[in-house]
């Protein structure tokens, strides 16, 4: 027999770098509930007791919705620059991850939708498998991310194999890391379906220390972030000074300079997530669970959480071939940047000043 608490709720609400359930919501202010085991029959239930449930369950829906459509959205406006910059060049690694996280990402809000909207029926049994996909496509989303953040670093120090061991060992680390708790949380959950005042609802609940396993992935997430964060930037920073004192620039600066406004802009999303999350346990928000206030800030949450993953995480390799094109429009010289836009097998070819 297990209660939903509110500390409980809030956790497997947002916290996590993609694990977000819209459909669990707290009974902390509700009468007390416990919750059958996944083996019961379905609840059906019109007590009116539930109607703040429901409510908050339905504005949470509403946010899925519209980062749904934002997320396609996006996809449709950038669908030229994919189909001339990915489609139509040689295909690498990198060509399978952009395509990877861009229409992986458009699956994942599909399940977001089926998974988070109230009046789309489902068995319990389809709903945890739906949750478990997506908790298993988030965690794949961030081991590719990291993987191209690896790519950048490794062009932007020179394809330093001392820097690529020490982040590739820091990676695979959290990335095991992650992996071990996700599947003992997936071994741990059960679910149960609902339906209040003909409303779907599928309670999903853990039967371990969710707090302290989710807790270790969001910390581990952040260190990783703030490490590439302060290696791009302290490369960064030593390159454009030696340009400064050479009074050189040319692309390598230009292409520094794109790869730090990209990498710059993803991290800010990074940070507006984490501020959300960690703020939503202050005295404010904790209070009242179901408040139009409360719901409105997680699902602002979820909305900076999805379009950092599946938005800024396609653009930071779409951003650089954006201007590798335009540089071979532009200049003769442009094959200096073939390694910087991720083209297997080809040097970047600096002046000894860089």
């Amino acid at each position: 027999m297990h209660i939903v608490f509110l500390l409980e709720f809030m956790l497997k609400y947002i916290l996590g770098p993609i694990r977000y359930d819209p459909s669990i919501l707290t009974l902390a202010n509700s009468p007390t509930r416990s919750l059958p085991s996944s083996n019961s029959m379905t609840i059906v239930s019109n007590d009116p007791s539930w109607w703040p449930f429901i409510n908050a369950s339905l504005i949470g829906s509403y946010f899925v919705v519209a980062t749904s459509v934002g997320i396609m959205y996006d996809w449709v406006l950038t669908l030229g620059q994919e189909v001339e910059l990915i489609w139509r060049q040689r295909w690498s690694l990198m060509t399978f991850l952009y395509l990877s996280v861009r229409y992986g990402g458009i699956g994942y809000v599909v399940m977001c939708i089926l998974f988070s909207v109230p009046t789309i029926s489902m068995t319990d049994v389809v709903s945890l498998i739906i949750y478990n996909t997506s908790n298993w496509m988030g965690e794949n989303t961030s081991a590719m991310l990291g993987v191209i953040m690896i790519a950048r670093l490794h062009a932007m120090y020179q394809r330093s194999r001392k820097v690529l061991i020490f982040i590739v060992v820091i990676f695979l680390a959290i990335r095991i890391a992650g992996v071990v708790i996700l599947a003992i949380l997936t071994m741990q959950i059960s679910g149960v379906e609902y339906i209040l005042s003909g409303t779907y609802q599928c309670m999903i609940d853990y039967a371990g220390d969710f707090i302290f396993l989710n807790s270790i992935t969001s910390m581990l997430d952040t260190v990783w972030e703030v490490l590439t964060l302060c290696l791009a930037a302290w490369i960064a920073v030593k390159h454009f000074r030696e340009l400064r004192q050479h009074s050189t620039s040319g692309i390598i600066g230009d292409c520094f300079t794109v790869l730090m406004k990209t990498h710059v802009s993803y991290f800010a999303s990074f940070l507006a997530v984490s501020c959300f999350q960690y703020s939503l346990f202050s005295s404010t928000f904790s209070t009242d669970m179901y408040s139009l206030d409360t719901q409105i800030y997680i699902g602002l949450s979820q909305i900076l959480q999805m379009v950092r993953m599946f938005v800024l995480g396609p653009r930071l390799i779409l951003g650089v071939r954006e201007y590798h094109a335009k540089l071979v429009a532009n200049s003769d010289t442009a094959s200096a940047m073939t390694s910087i836009v991720f083209e297997e097998r080809v040097h970047v070819s600096t002046s000894s000043s860089v």
